[in-house]
């Protein structure tokens, strides 16, 4: 006889057996002790948590000679023919080779007919989805009244892709994945039965990669035991599942974060050589990384982390001595490269680029300190002081333990004696004008700009490219630049009532303002001209402009962009 391999071995045949879905046997359980069994039921979950299995043992309990029974005896004719795929009245279909609408009217035909040996007669479709629709619409009437000696079972991984109308007809239940506590359990009550030795850690390795799925890290189980034929240590699970050990990502992020390159790429290499694959370690990376923020975020990491308990300390360990602003940005750059790595033809180039950026990584400034920084520059200005730039980084790199020959990002230098602000230049001029002269014309302006400054510090920006171009007893000309919005914010009517005021306490009488506008540069009216080609386009494409032309059966013959421009404003 064939090798018999776990997952059939050891599969469960009462609810009692069944792993991590209490939630479902526990109401299957109450549903057959009470008579109220649905006719039609649908299991939906992740491959490998028990929906077929639990479909058999529901039949089994339908159909036990000592029953209908929440624990069938697993003896009589109709148990054991279940469970061995034999039995005459309960029928495992796959849905995705009977899918036609011909093999469902079959089946249609053939619920009249009584079971020849159970209490019901029980069909039990697997991946019911890859049904079409017209299989679908061929089963609704039956599945909606069925015979009353006729049972459903359905099973499937993704429950979207069946019509709304067969849903509405189900009881629906919705399986879990199994946790790594309760799949790594398991797994050492087999290997015990089988008295077969394999590490702790190894059977939460397994556990892990499976993700929550029972059959799969059974069949992984099953090639530890053919490899090992015995006993088998962690290094060899390690290696037979192309795993990577949690020792070997804690020295890529404690690498990352001291800014080690040459130690990155030396670890890299170490298990390329190995044969691991690129892809799986930067997956492994990730969730790494992203196990590192929550133990620097959480207080109850145990429960977001699935890992054990010394590892999630060791986690602790490591995340106290980087900044959580620092983690984020290391998890954030290896999430964003996970396309790049899995589409890459060379997985290691891409793994090298993506571990020299975590290297190169510089530390985010927090919110707290650009609070503070903030607040100290306010303090600086309100003293008048000139400001100086501090350098964000420097606010972590006491904190990081960097690498000797890691590069060092320089600091920004000291501008203090890069000149005085122009808003304190220009106050500087206005001691220089003779209140009752004309002055010179640039000494006006910057005793202008230095009032404007006060009285009306939103104008001021507006003006600061314009100048005085003439300058009499009676008129000032300005000549503003050409932006429209500079000449509509200086054109408004506060704005010419701030200046004629500052102006005359300026110059100690009332003189008359005139507005010219600074001819456009070159590279200004290119970019004026593309704008109004880009109007011109708009208005001749505007539905309005085109139900006008069909009504009145005419054509465009131009289009005028008009600039805004206001008229010169008298005293």
């Amino acid at each position: 006889m064939s090798y018999l391999v776990l997952a059939r071995k050891y599969r469960p045949q009462t609810f009692a057996e069944v792993i991590g879905q209490e939630h479902v046997t526990r109401t299957l359980t109450n549903a057959v002790s009470s008579n109220r069994v649905a006719h039609a039921i649908l299991f939906s979950g992740p491959r490998g948590t028990g929906k077929t299995t639990i479909a058999r043992i529901l039949a089994k309990a339908m159909n036990c000679r000592q029953g209908p029974t929440p624990v069938p005896c697993n003896q009589c004719p109709s148990c054991t023919g279940i469970t061995s795929g034999h039995s005459a009245d309960v029928f495992e279909i796959d849905g995705a080779s009977n899918n036609s609408v011909d093999q469902v009217r079959e089946l249609r035909d053939n619920v009249k007919y009584m079971p020849s040996q159970s209490f019901h007669k029980i069909y039990i479709i697997d991946e019911v989805h890859m049904l079409s629709i017209a299989a679908f619409n061929a089963l609704l009437k039956t599945l909606e009244e069925p015979p009353s000696h006729v049972l459903f079972f359905f099973a499937t991984t993704e429950p979207h892709k069946i019509p709304i109308t067969i849903l509405s007809r189900c009881q629906k239940y919705d399986l879990r994945r199994i946790s790594t506590a309760a799949v790594a359990a398991h797994l050492e009550a087999l290997c015990a039965a089988e008295s077969i030795g394999i590490p702790g850690e190894s059977l939460q390795l397994i556990a892990r990669e499976t993700g929550g799925s029972m059959r799969d890290a059974l069949s992984l189980l099953d090639q530890v035991m053919a490899c090992t034929q015995g006993d088998a240590t962690h290094a060899q699970v390690l290696e037979i599942l192309g795993a990577f050990d949690t020792s070997d990502l804690f020295a890529f992020s404690e690498a990352a974060v001291r800014g080690d390159v040459p130690g990155l790429l030396s670890l890299l290499d170490r298990l390329y050589e190995n044969g691991r694959d690129m892809k799986k370690l930067h997956g492994d990376l990730t969730v790494h990384f992203r196990n590192l923020v929550v133990a620097k975020r959480t207080k109850n990491a145990e429960k977001l982390i699935d890992l054990p308990q010394p590892a999630v300390e060791e986690l602790r360990t490591q995340a106290a001595e980087v900044p959580a602003a620092h983690l984020d940005q290391m998890l954030d750059l290896v999430a964003r490269e996970e396309t790049a790595v899995r589409l890459s033809p060379h997985p290691r180039l891409a793994m090298e680029m993506v571990l020299i950026r975590l290297a190169r990584l510089q530390p985010a400034l927090s919110i707290d300190a650009l609070i503070e920084h903030l607040d100290l520059l306010r303090q600086d200005v309100a003293k008048g002081a000139s400001v100086q730039l501090r350098e964000p980084a420097a606010h972590y790199e006491k904190q990081l333990p960097r690498d000797a020959n890691a590069p060092v990002r320089p600091s920004v230098p000291d501008r203090q004696d890069q000149g005085a602000p122009p808003v304190a230049a220009a106050s500087a001029c206005v001691g220089a004008v003779h209140r009752n002269g004309d002055g010179d014309p640039q000494s006006v302006w910057a005793s202008v700009l230095a009032r404007i400054a006060d009285t009306c510090p939103s104008l001021a920006p507006n003006l600061s490219k314009s100048a005085i171009v003439r300058l009499t007893e009676k008129t000032v000309d300005i000549e503003v630049n050409g932006n429209s919005f500079n000449l509509s914010r200086v054109r408004s009517k506060k704005s010419m009532e701030n200046l004629d005021q500052v102006f005359q306490e300026v110059l100690g009488r009332s003189v008359r303002i005139r507005l010219i506008e600074k001819p456009l540069a070159c590279e200004d009216r290119c970019a004026f001209r593309e704008k109004e080609d880009q109007v011109r386009a708009e208005a001749i494409g505007h539905p309005l402009v085109a139900d006008c032309i069909d009504v009145l059966q005419g054509k465009v013959v131009d289009v005028k962009v008009l600039r805004p421009d206001a008229p010169e404003r008298e005293e």
